[in-house]
């Protein structure tokens, strides 16, 4: 035998990476799941309290949105009426919410959703949600950053943009005009600050969202004496051509779509969950600081559209910066002062908010084989992803340097509200998972259609088997795909819902009951009876059946370009995963197979061994 071949036989027995998977070796290991203990050690510090995680869902969410939203919505879309905007909003991000403080008690680690997702789904599909959640972060510290230095150019007459399109100009369509070194420059002394450890800037971030709260307080207050209620009730020859006037001048159709917009304003608050594996008691403080941070959010959006709608009738709101513009009106040149500093601290901390989750998320990826291991080193003494954090700061400062990111800012959304969906399916599969501990618990078994319809309907079944917990598994993908087609219906022909076109409505309809129909199937299955968690989402499935079709309507409002530059960088990530991540994953290594030939083994299970809880071990078969 030719030496060369000797040396690849024994190269492939050392090394399993030379070993190509077959087809079926090949789907177990996209399916791989995580496995992850409740006492399992971590390089992180413990240092973050219920206070910190709360203030950095509030910093990450109540950022300058606070000081724009409500006039822009009300003076554009809903009118007065936007107060149940932002209401219809805030429940939309509660039920998403309850989702991500259940899963924070059950896998207290860093990397939110994407951790989530590897822990239930599997390993492919974790792989897209921690792509998606780091185009989230990135674009939204850029985007963060950006505003900063435009909002602190504003307040010195331009005079930093006439600087740098002086000295540093750029040429091109696609990049801005010139280099914004005061960006670039921002986000890196941020990052600097973020990688000597999590405290020290949550610490920082408690002050600029104490400051921010402050502030919002003060506006609410002192509008009081100057409300009037007679704003709340215009006519349409006072709205001049914005409205029909009165307290929902666009109708029902205006405070659907103010909700939609207002919804956008809630995002943030999964960084909290990010923050899982620094935190002293994550079971107790990420669902308190979820639910406690939307709360305070929706207070904030609440109390300051009301003030701004009874001080100003909504057609004469300035959607741009609408606060300064009252107190210029109101001549409260004091209170307008204030507010600025409310809204760079805002910014400040929203910043804070988007930076910090950033590197948590590729250190969470890198430390499991999925991206570059040296991603995921901690830093010794400052016990945080160091280099992690340095390089993520380094690229927003980048994007915001050189783009003009206008354009870019729906891509964060659809990160953001694919995993919000992903969390929420994550939680219909674990919760109607088999019990791993279950000493009666049967074989995998291939379900036929027969018996597949049969069981659906059978409520008889007391405790999870796998034959149930199949059932679930394809009925949450069939739900999944019929709110597509619903969204789309509703997306596609939305005048024509408006309109009250009979076809449309009926069709609308067929699809709405179907959709209703699949959960109360899915309802039917028995859960298990023996978790004990710091906190579960009620009225399972539906309320995360809920949010997800909610965050389904959302994705599929978003613009058609948006999506084409979004599957740019999926294709990018595609490249990562099946070049290296796929074959550098720890899972992988825990295999007792050699290479990827799993067609005779059976899959390992994921087990979140969470005090008496052990889940989940979800086949879908078919």
């Amino acid at each position: 035998m030719p030496l060369s071949l000797k040396l690849f036989e024994k190269c492939q027995v050392k090394d399993m990476k030379l070993r190509l998977p077959s087809w079926s070796g090949f789907q177990a290991a996209l399916t791989r799941r995580k496995i992850v203990e409740a006492n399992e050690d971590t390089k992180l510090a413990k240092v973050l309290t219920t206070l910190d995680l709360t203030a950095l869902g509030v910093g990450s969410t109540l950022g300058v949105g606070v000081y724009v939203l409500a006039g822009d919505v009300a003076k554009n879309t809903a009118g007065p009426a936007v107060i149940i905007s932002f209401f219809i909003a805030a429940v939309a991000s509660i039920l998403a919410g309850l989702c991500y403080a259940e899963f924070g008690a059950r896998v207290p680690k860093a990397g939110s959703a994407y951790v989530y997702s590897y822990v239930c789904i599997g390993e492919f599909f974790a792989f897209i949600i921690g792509w998606n959640l780091i185009l989230e972060y990135l674009i939204g510290s850029a985007t963060v950053t950006k505003a900063i230095f435009l909002y602190i150019d504003e307040l010195a007459n331009n005079t930093m943009a006439i600087f740098f399109e002086e000295n540093m100009p750029l040429t091109g369509s696609q990049i801005g005009s010139y280099a914004d070194i005061f960006s670039l420059s921002l986000s890196l002394i941020f990052s600097i600050a973020l990688a000597f450890g999590a405290k020290e800037s949550s610490l920082v971030n408690n002050v600029f969202t104490l400051t921010n709260i402050c502030v919002v307080i003060i506006v609410i207050i002192s509008g009081l004496w100057k409300v009037n209620s007679s704003n709340w009730s215009r006519t349409k020859e006072e709205a001049g051509g914005y409205g029909d006037g009165g307290f929902a001048p666009y109708g029902l159709k205006g405070i659907i779509k103010g909700a939609a917009r207002c919804f956008y304003g809630f995002i943030g608050f999964d960084c909290i969950a990010t923050a899982g594996e620094e935190a002293k008691t994550p079971r107790k403080s990420i669902p308190i600081g979820v639910v406690l941070s939307l709360l305070i959010v929706f207070l904030a959006y609440f109390g300051m559209s009301t003030v701004l709608t009874m001080i100003l009738p909504y057609y004469e709101q300035d959607e741009n910066a609408p606060l300064p513009y009252i107190y210029n009106k109101l001549g409260w040149t004091a209170i307008k002062y204030i507010v600025s500093v409310g809204a760079i601290c805002g910014l400040f901390s929203s910043l804070l908010g988007a930076m910090f989750p950033l590197p948590r998320i590729i250190y969470a990826m890198a430390n499991d084989g999925l991206l570059f291991k040296t991603l995921g080193k901690v830093h010794p003494t400052f016990h945080t992803p160091f280099m992690g954090t340095l390089i993520a700061g380094g690229i927003a400062g980048t994007l915001a340097c050189l783009f003009e990111l206008t354009k870019l800012t729906e891509m964060m959304s659809i990160g953001t509200l694919l995993a919000y969906s992903m969390v929420a399916a994550c939680v219909l599969v674990l919760r109607y998972s088999v019990d791993t501990t279950d000493k009666k618990l049967e074989d995998k078994v291939t379900i036929e259609v027969k018996q597949y319809f049969k069981q659906a309907f059978n409520r008889r079944t007391t405790h999870p088997t796998n034959i149930t917990s199949t059932v679930v598994s394809w009925e949450i993908i069939i739900f999944f795909v019929f709110c597509f087609i619903l969204s789309g219906f509703m997306t596609g022909f939305e005048q024509d819902l408006y309109n009250g076109t009979p076809w449309l409505i009926a069709v609308c309809s067929v699809l709405a009951v179907i959709v209703i129909f699949l959960l109360l199937i899915v309802s039917f299955q028995p859960t298990h009876s023996n978790i004990e968690l710091g906190f579960s989402v009620p009225l399972v499935p539906w309320i995360p059946g809920v949010s997800i079709f909610i965050n389904i309507y959302l994705m599929t409002n978003i613009q058609k370009d948006t999506w084409i530059k979004y599957a740019y960088w999926m294709v990018i990530g595609l490249i990562i995963y099946f070049l290296y991540g796929l074959w550098h994953s720890n899972e992988r290594s825990k295999k007792p197979t050699t290479g990827y030939d799993e067609d005779k083994t059976t899959h390992s299970s994921s087990e979140v061994k969470l005090g008496k809880v052990n889940s989940t071990d979800v086949a879908v078969t078919s």
